[in-house]
């Protein structure tokens, strides 16, 4: 007669800490947040979903936001999917880029429709570099081409930061791209569209080149004049 009762001091301890955990989420200190975070994924709860989902997206510190991606990647995704597929229609950016990144994490591929047109030309810039990089881990092959001309519309967006993430997430399709490239790679073209295609496409040829090098080299093609695979040779010496 004494197991049930060992049972239930066993879960009272359980309960005791995953509480103590969730609390510790919310105090001042960044180390005891990462911490609690940890504790959390160590010893999953499903009680505890939601409420590191709602921490993700208010958390300030970028090693603690990835501990809690990594605390939910450590659940069922089976709960913790819809309720990070909620967190895709907020309003707080952070809210929805935190939770695309955590989806990428986890790899439902179930996931994917949710990843909408809308989230992937999201205004704010690491939503939207977020929802790339979860794309590309998401798409199915079959969407691979639509996907493609999509992200292709983000050609010169932003900085060079948000540049080389495109780039880098159009490059992971491997040759759908091409097509897309060439065709933002015209003389009529916007300049700095037809920049970032031109040195997205230096990097597919050539992965080892630099992304900055590629720029720059683009900037030198469209000042010659020429856009085809030729144009990055040097000329001959005459």
């Amino acid at each position: 007669m004494t197991m049930p009762k060992q049972d239930t001091n066993t879960n009272a301890n359980t309960n005791t800490n995953t509480m103590r955990a969730l609390q510790a989420l919310e105090n001042g200190n960044s180390s005891v947040r990462l911490q609690a975070a940890l504790a959390v994924g160590t010893t999953p709860d499903p009680r505890c979903i939601d409420r590191l989902v709602e921490r993700c997206a208010v958390e300030p510190e970028f090693l603690v936001r990835d501990m809690l991606t990594w605390a939910l990647t450590r659940h069922s995704a089976a709960m913790t999917v819809p309720v990070l597929l909620q967190e895709l229609r907020s309003e707080r950016a952070q809210a929805r880029s935190q939770a695309l990144h955590t989806l990428s994490k986890i790899g439902d591929r179930q996931a994917w429709p949710a990843l909408t047109r809308e989230l992937l030309t999201d205004a704010d810039d690491e939503v939207a570099r977020t929802a790339w990089r979860a794309a590309i881990v998401l798409v199915p092959e079959e969407e691979e081409p639509e996907l493609a001309g999509v992200l292709a519309t983000q050609l010169g967006r932003g900085g060079r930061e948000t540049q080389l993430s495109l780039s880098r997430s159009l490059i992971a399709l491997g040759e759908v791209i091409v097509p897309m490239l060439r065709a933002a790679m015209t003389p009529d073209a916007v300049p700095h569209v037809r920049h970032h295609a031109i040195a997205t496409e230096r990097l597919l040829r050539d992965p080892d080149a630099g992304f900055e090098f590629a720029i720059e080299e683009a900037k030198r093609i469209v000042v010659l004049g020429t856009t085809g695979p030729e144009a990055s040779e040097e000329p001959e010496e005459s």
